[in-house]
């Protein structure tokens, strides 16, 4: 499922990037690789706030809807 719909609390690894290679390389830099663990913080609007490899990143709801989990 695409991390936009994940519940807010609950931890997930990270199984799949999809998107252009751009997409993949801008996600990667911020944390997002294939094994990570990911725990959502908040969402508002489909927007969402993650905490990946101990930092917290906001992501549109876009770039979210490429991260599958």
């Amino acid at each position: 499922m695409p991390l936009n719909m994940a519940k807010i609390g609950e931890e997930n690894t990270i199984k799949r990037i999809g998107g252009k290679e751009d997409i993949k390389h801008f996600l990667a830099n911020l944390g997002f690789v294939e094994g990570s663990n990911v725990k959502i913080i908040t969402s508002i609007n489909g927007n969402v706030i993650v905490d990946v490899k101990g930092s917290r990143v906001a992501v549109s709801s876009q770039m979210a809807g490429k991260i599958y989990v």
